[in-house]
Parts: structure tokens; C-alpha cells; sequence
């Protein structure tokens, strides 16, 4: 897979100094397995049946470098498959906003079609979506938009894939493509409710174009050992690992998904002190944690829980998440350890957090800071009354990882690191060997 798949990759600097376009896949800001694989299988897809075309294309992971010690499930399928960490390109290390001023980006977004606030001017360069999210918005007929609810982002990736030339799919793009959906549609368990037909469908068609794959127990239980493997993580990495975030007028409410029982989750040792911590240091006005765990035949457990020091706006939360209806929870209220935390059995285990989204969603979008009582100095935010950030550019957006800071890398790095991508390619037994 990895030999053809990114033309040489110098600079932001370089490309604009000499107008070279540049046509960016980039996966959604939690980063998961399933918008890694989705972004790199694509990009080289897309690079092997363009020929002739001027851009460069590349796959974008959308956290920052730092943060990818913390997808440990991607670590692991990644280096099975001989592929270096260190020659990924992330969000971090390339500036996008600066590539767009001067006309030289395109934008294929997978795992997602909505863009965060901060990279709002970047819409005018999408020109391709892939998501399996409900469409939340209308891209017009000037972009290609793949949207269907499967399992997994990474079965509409197979199906483009295994719609061109047979000889593009090669072993370590069918393992990459393989074990994600897996990952995503725990194992193609029923009891899950997370598997359709045509995720079912893409893993035996890989699985029939090559039998050597892994068996599906295997790889499964691999990758979900890795990804709920929070061993020694503080609880802000384990609120890290996989975090969405949204924002209204005032307000910026944090969605994690936490692997391991809530029972778990909340005798991590300080968490009352770490909870009010988190948010402080990131200027979150709310916390909403889900844990999902699984039983002995796959079957997911999921519990919930909000957390916020403003009564008024944890109130408001819990009372939009109890009362849902598209879809309904099924919440029923369990005992909490401290008063700004309310924690709930969650009945209906196929209400992932990608369903939950769209629910808070529309309760900020719909909220002002007269409803939600939570204006600065109105209630005590934490002991030291800390006051809650400035509004957003939008009235409704993700966290945009371009806030964080211009590009670390320099250029030579980033063009030892790509230049060392487009040279690895699977050897013999599906380990690495150089070109």
C-alpha cells in the first residue's frame, strides 16, 4: 500500500512558495481507528487512480502529534501492518488555513462533514464527503457525498476501494480495512446493534480476496484489548482518549468516550478533584462522559454521566438526555459519589456517542446563557470562580486543533517523515521492507 501512496511531501511553505496544489483527506478531530484508516486507505486510493493529477495528496490526522500516544487500538494495527508512526502527517505539522489563502488546497473529509468553527473558511475547499453520521447539513451538488448509517466510515472506504482496479487492493490496505470495521462493529455481533448488512458484507469480501487475514476472534480481541487498555493514564488522558467537543453561546460542553465501567470510572482515585480540574484547564463549561463496556458474547454495557459545577446548565443536560426521543436513552438515575456529578444506567446500548452529538447539539444551538443561569459570576463555576470562556466565532462548533498553535515541524522533518512512508510496502509475512 504505502509505496505509491503519497507523492513527496516537502512543505506548506514549499508548495505555496511554488504554487504546487495540495488535496488533503482528513479524518474527524477525535482521531479514532476508524477516521485514521478511513483518511490513509482513501489518500492512497486516491493517489494510485489519479494520474496526472497536480496535487499532492495526503492523509491528515486531525490531533495533534502529541496526542497519538493515546490511540493506543491505532498504534497497534498501524505497526502490525508496517507502517512507522513517525512518518504520519498530523493536524498539527501542516497549516491548512495558509495552503487555502493561496488557492492551492482541496479538502476530502471522512468520518465527518461538519467542520469546526476555527477551520469554518476551509468549507470552500471541500470537495468530497465521506461519513456515516446523518447528514446534518447540505453540501449542494458541488461535492461528492457519500453518507450512509453503517457501522463503520471505513466499510464506505472498502466499497470505493473495491470498486477500481483489483490490483489497487493490496494485503496491508485489506488488513488495515479488515480489522477497523471489525473494531467498529464489534466483531459483527448482533447484540452490539452497531452491524449492517453491508459492513458484514465488505469484511467477507476481503476476507474471500485474501484468506491469510487474520480470523476475525483474533484481530477483534487484539484491537479492543489495545483500545481499552488505560493502564497508567491519568484521568485526563482517559477524558482525552476519545473526546469530542461542542460549543454554544458562552458554553463549551466535552463529550468523552471512556473504556471501562462507570463503576470504574468513578473510583479512579481524585476524580472529584480531577473532574473540576479538566474543565478548568480547558475551559469547558460541562463534562459528559460515556463508558461503554462489553460482556462475555460482545454484548456493550453503557453508562453515563454529567458533570458540571453550574446546577442550572447539569440540570438542563440531564433533563435533554432523559428526555430524548431521537433517539431515547433510556436513562435511569444511579447513585453519585459528589453533587456536581449526575451518573445514569443507560437502556438503550445502541445509542452511541455519534447519536448522542446531535441531541446536545441542538440544546446549544437553542440555549442562551438567560436559560442555562450560567453567566460568569452569576454561580460559583469552582472554588477559584473561574470564568467561562469568550464566545466562539460560531454559535455551534467542534474543537478546532489549529488553536493550539502554528506547526512545530519544520520542513525537512516533515519531508524525512513522508518520503519514509513512500517507501515502506509490506514484506513476505506482512512486516516491513524498504524499496
Amino acid at each position: 500500500m504505502m509505496e505509491p501512496s503519497l507523492r513527496l511531501w516537502t512543505s506548506d511553505q514549499d508548495h505555496v512558495q511554488h504554487h504546487q496544489e495540495v488535496h488533503v483527506v482528513l479524518g474527524n478531530e477525535a482521531c479514532d481507528l476508524d477516521s485514521m484508516v478511513s483518511a490513509l486507505t482513501l489518500a492512497y486510493y486516491l493517489t494510485q487512480t489519479a494520474a496526472g493529477a497536480r496535487a499532492a495528496i495526503v492523509p491528515v490526522l486531525n490531533i495533534p502529534r502529541t496526542e497519538f500516544p493515546l490511540r493506543s487500538e491505532s498504534i497497534f494495527l498501524l505497526r502490525e501492518q508496517g507502517i512507522p508512526d513517525g512518518c504520519l502527517i498530523f493536524r498539527d505539522e501542516i497549516d491548512l488555513v495558509m495552503l487555502h489563502r493561496a488557492g492551492l488546497l482541496t479538502l476530502t473529509l471522512v468520518d465527518h462533514h461538519i467542520l469546526p468553527s476555527g477551520d469554518a473558511a476551509l468549507e470552500e475547499a471541500v470537495i468530497e464527503v465521506i461519513d456515516h453520521r446523518p447528514l446534518e447539513r447540505d453540501w449542494g451538488p458541488r461535492r461528492r457525498v457519500t453518507v450512509e448509517p453503517v457501522g463503520s466510515c471505513t466499510t464506505l472506504v472498502a466499497e470505493r476501494v473495491m470498486e477500481g482496479p483489483p490490483e489497487l487492493l493490496d494485503r496491508q490496505t485489506a488488513a488495515l480495512l479488515h480489522g477497523t470495521i471489525l473494531l467498529d462493529c464489534v466483531n459483527l455481533a448482533p447484540e452490539a446493534r452497531k452491524v449492517t448488512p453491508k459492513d458484514a458484507r465488505y469484511v467477507a469480501l476481503l476476507e474471500a480476496r485474501f484468506p491469510d487475514l487474520p480470523a476475525r476472534d483474533i484481530i477483534f480481541e487484539t484491537l479492543q484489548k489495545a483500545k481499552f487498555d488505560v493502564t497508567g493514564l491519568t484521568t485526563e488522558q482517559v477524558l482525552q482518549k476519545d473526546l469530542k467537543v461542542l460549543s454554544g453561546d458562552q458554553l463549551i460542553v466535552a463529550i468523552s468516550a471512556v473504556y471501562m465501567t462507570l463503576e470504574e470510572f468513578l473510583q479512579r482515585p481524585g476524580l472529584q478533584h480531577d473532574l473540576p480540574t479538566f474543565c478548568q484547564q480547558h475551559s469547558y463549561t460541562a463534562l459528559v462522559a460515556m463508558t461503554i463496556s462489553f460482556g462475555e458474547r460482545h454484548e456493550p454495557h453503557r453508562q453515563l454521566a454529567v458533570y458540571s459545577p453550574c446546577a442550572r446548565l447539569r440540570a438542563t443536560l440531564c433533563s435533554a438526555l432523559e428526555r430524548a426521543s431521537s433517539p431515547p436513552l433510556d436513562l435511569s438515575p444511579l447513585p453519585s459519589p459528589c453533587p456536581d456529578l449526575c451518573t445514569y444506567r443507560q437502556g438503550n446500548v445502541a445509542a452511541s456517542r455519534k447519536k448522542v452529538l446531535p441531541i446536545l447539539r441542538e440544546l446549544l444551538l437553542h440555549g442562551g446563557p438567560e436559560p442555562w443561569g450560567c453567566r460568569a459570576g452569576e454561580e460559583a463555576m469552582a472554588e477559584d470562580e473561574a470564568l467561562l470562556p469568550p464566545t466562539p466565532m460560531n454559535s455551534l462548533v467542534d474543537d478546532c486543533p489549529l488553536a493550539r498553535g502554528l506547526p512545530a515541524l519544520s520542513p525537512e522533518a516533515v519531508f524525512e517523515r513522508v518520503s519514509r512512508l513512500a517507501v515502506v510496502r509490506p514484506g513476505p509475512a506482512g512486516s516491513p521492507e524498504k524499496k
